[in-house]
């Protein structure tokens, strides 16, 4: 019987830990030192600006479990990847810019967000100005109007012209 003690301990253990760790909420807000324009849009996201190395260092602690990076490898994918993956997290980089943004770049951050495993996401770039446009076109592939859509990608930083024509020229309609 003690030879399944353990075991058995080691089993409740392990349960204890993984409740406690799904318990864990993401912060309704964060300091701008911490992450720029930092938003809880719900229970299992958040979106911002470029977050301090501090802040990702500690994604984890925070209930965070994949981080989204929308920056340029030049902007510091490498260095965010890093502190990202040592703590065991998922980082996913889809690098994009008013000119490269295509719909398979939203419908990549859409699967992840979709995916109940990975959540909850952090989804940032610089000033989370691509990170509205993201939103914006994941609203509208999910059926929002497009008017919506916008207002959605608008509260999560959208707020460039040249995104917000990267956003409108993404979800037109094909010409004829």
């Amino acid at each position: 019987m003690r030879r399944f003690a353990l075991p058995a301990f080691a089993l409740v253990l392990a349960a204890v830990s993984a409740l406690l760790a799904a318990a864990v909420e993401i912060p309704e807000t964060l300091k701008p030192e911490e992450a720029l324009n930092y938003r809880k849009a719900g229970p299992a996201l958040a979106t911002a600006g470029k977050p301090s190395a501090e802040t990702l260092a500690k994604l984890r602690e925070m209930g965070f479990r994949t981080a989204i990076d929308l920056r340029q490898p030049a902007e510091g994918v490498a260095a965010a990847r890093k502190a990202v993956e040592e703590q065991g997290l998922t980082f996913v980089s889809v690098p994009i810019s008013p000119e490269t943004f295509r719909a398979d770049d939203a419908k990549s951050v859409a699967a992840i967000l979709d995916d109940a495993k990975a959540g909850p996401v952090l989804l940032y770039c610089s000033s989370s100005n691509r990170v509205g446009g993201v939103i914006a076109v994941v609203e509208s592939l999910r059926g929002k109007p497009h008017d919506e859509a916008l207002v959605e990608g608008k509260k999560a930083g959208l707020k460039s012209a040249s995104m917000i024509d990267a956003v409108d020229r993404v979800l037109a309609k094909p010409a004829p």
